[in-house]
């Protein structure tokens, strides 16, 4: 397929299949290839040194160009960084290293004019909190905790608002049309993560910048690490350059990888979210169970988001089963659920988030130390609830 206009009315799932492959057809392959060269020739000193000024500074490369180094553009990323912005309606992508490396330069990128003030709506992933709350990119954090509260937060100084929904690990929604109003002419970063594409756009609702951690979802077989940002092409242009002078690129075979993915996201994510929606149910009133967060249960969308703005409630859910000793029970005592960090994989996971990914969060943003979150994978769903079930009793 090459014709953009003609795929932009076609259902998602088809485009899945087949964005970001315009050119293998020209190229006479079938299968996406991987280019792994980290150099490449040079016709000419001038024409080089053209391409590398032009690529360092985050421009795109121009037809007949040499890519000059790895770390400056790749084709088999930029396909992957076309598919992605496809499916999140975005004019481009930029592809990372990790989830964090893409976090980190939307960070840096929107600081480099100067305003190095950012506002966070919690609750968010504790790396992102971690890094900010640290100061470790050297910018001014305003945590606020509701909505309502950004407006007032924002000064002439404020780059950048962060926001993430569904929130990690509470899965709790935030309106996107309500939070681009309060944030008004500041850009707004949205981690995308837990939603993925497919439930979930935010530049359609006003977010400047969609991220997402790839290793999750995106990958979906636990086996490839790395993050990427959807966003206009000004913005683009930006975040690349900040990528060259860091070297947080995709690996081309993580970037691959991450690409096949995409073609089986829709299938992936809509069988995830059917198990999450039968499990959460069955969770409900279990007997040594306090809560159960889950964006399919009326009382955790309180807005009605759920087929709104969101497609569907997803596939990640949290438990709160009371205290720190009960979670680390339950945890020992599944069997069919790995107990392990990260989420979105084929298979079903559960941790600890105040001891593991929330770590290094602030004590006012830790989760319950009673709070497990549990991802849900392509098993049947009987046998997850019934592994839950044994788990929660023997704890």
């Amino acid at each position: 397929m090459t014709d953009s206009d003609t795929q932009a009315h076609l259902h998602l799932e088809t485009r899945a299949v087949h964005a970001g492959r315009a050119d293998l057809e020209a190229l006479g392959v079938h299968a996406l290839p991987i280019d792994l060269s980290t150099t490449n020739p040079l016709t000419d000193i001038d024409s080089g040194g053209r391409s590398y000024g032009r690529l360092a500074a985050g421009g795109e490369i121009e037809q007949n160009a040499s890519p000059v180094y790895q770390r400056l553009w790749n084709p088999t990323t930029a396909r992957y960084e076309e598919a992605l912005a496809e499916l999140e309606g975005a004019e481009a992508s930029v592809a990372f290293s990790s989830g964090m490396a893409a976090i980190s330069s939307v960070i840096l990128a929107a600081a480099g004019d100067g305003r190095r003030h950012i506002v966070v709506l919690r609750t968010i992933y504790g790396g992102t909190e971690s890094i900010l709350s640290a100061g470790t990119l050297a910018t001014e954090v305003t945590f606020v905790d509701r909505v309502d509260e950004i407006p007032a937060a924002v000064t002439d100084q404020t780059g950048l608002v962060i926001a993430e929904t569904p929130a990690n690990p509470t899965v709790e929604l935030t309106n996107l049309d309500t939070l681009a109003t309060a944030a008004g002419d500041v850009p707004l970063m949205v981690d995308n993560t837990f939603a993925t594409p497919v439930l979930q756009q935010p530049l359609r609702h006003g977010a400047q910048f969609a991220v997402h951690s790839a290793t999750k979802y995106i990958g979906g077989h636990g086996d490839v690490l790395g993050g990427i940002v959807a966003c206009d092409n000004d913005w683009a242009r930006r975040i690349r350059h900040v990528r060259s002078l860091t070297g947080a690129i995709a690996h081309p075979l993580a970037s691959y990888l991450s690409h096949r993915g995409l073609a089986t996201l829709p299938l992936r994510v809509h069988q995830q979210q059917s198990n999450a929606q039968a499990v959460a149910e069955a969770l409900q009133g279990m007997p040594g169970i306090e809560r159960v967060m889950y964006p399919g249960l009326p009382d955790c969308d309180p807005e009605g988001l759920v087929g709104t703005q969101m497609a569907g409630p997803g596939a990640m859910m949290a438990i709160d089963v009371g205290t720190y000793e009960r979670a680390e029970a339950v945890a020992a005592a599944a069997k069919i659920f790995t107990h392990a960090v990260s989420l979105g994989g084929v298979d079903s996971l559960l941790q600890h988030p105040a001891s593991l990914t929330h770590r290094p969060a602030a004590a006012e943003a830790k989760p319950n130390t009673g709070v497990l979150r549990i991802s849900i994978g392509l098993e049947h769903p009987d046998d997850l609830i019934a592994d839950l079930a044994q788990a929660i009793a023997a704890a």
